[in-house]
């Protein structure tokens, strides 16, 4: 299938209010173009050298989101354009958000990435660390935290999946501030989706194997 025809079809299976993420990480701007081309309009990247590359040269009413890891130092190249950041992984980071948003005049959305995977090399905050920030959120002037992000385990093993988003899900239902529950990826989202998830990234379903 092609990957216009790939979209579609997620989209077509989706349920209501379940927001969907292309995630076009290694894609040339062809792919992302015939992707754009169906009327979708939010795509994912991991590196900001990448997304700042395909925001200078694709349409300027796609909602780029940043859901790879980010480096500090990095915020102030994607701060003028970003639509969400699902990655804030330190309240370092969120301060330094805060910063470049408001030195671009904006208010920049987030989301916390909680830690729910048993690998350590995965990124995110406790659920304790993620209280304490929102705890206190009012007083970034310049970031709306509007939800948390996760992602599991690489297992094939489903209850266990299903215990870690199931686990995000309680902390996300224990702020009714929050909207957005961003958990869920090629290999796992219909599972996502069932414990709560309302935002889903999507990458290898639409665009095929990535060019590594």
């Amino acid at each position: 299938m092609s990957v216009s025809n790939n979209i579609q079809k997620i989209q077509k299976e989706l349920p209501i209010g379940v927001e969907l993420v292309a995630v076009s990480k290694t894609q040339s701007h062809h792919k992302i173009k015939e992707v754009y081309d169906t009327g979708h309009r939010i795509f994912g990247e991991n590196k900001v050298q990448e997304i700042v590359e395909k925001y200078e040269i694709l349409p300027k009413d796609i909602k780029w989101h940043m859901i790879g890891h980010l480096q500090s130092n990095k915020v102030k190249y994607i701060a003028p354009f970003i639509d969400l950041i699902h990655s804030v992984d330190s309240e370092k980071l969120l301060k330094e958000i805060d910063k470049r948003a408001l030195q671009n005049n904006r208010i920049i959305d987030c989301l916390l990435q909680i830690h729910i995977a048993t690998e350590k090399t995965k990124f995110g905050l406790s659920a304790n660390e993620s209280n304490e920030i929102l705890y206190k959120k009012d007083q970034y002037k310049n970031v709306n935290i509007k939800g948390l992000m996760g992602m599991a385990s690489f297992t094939n093993n489903i209850n266990h999946i299903k215990e870690e988003f199931n686990f995000l899900s309680s902390i996300f239902s224990n702020h009714c501030s929050l909207n957005t529950l961003s958990m869920g990826m090629s290999s796992d989202y219909k599972i996502a989706i069932n414990c709560g998830s309302n935002m889903i990234r999507i990458g290898s379903t639409i665009f095929g194997p990535r060019n590594y």
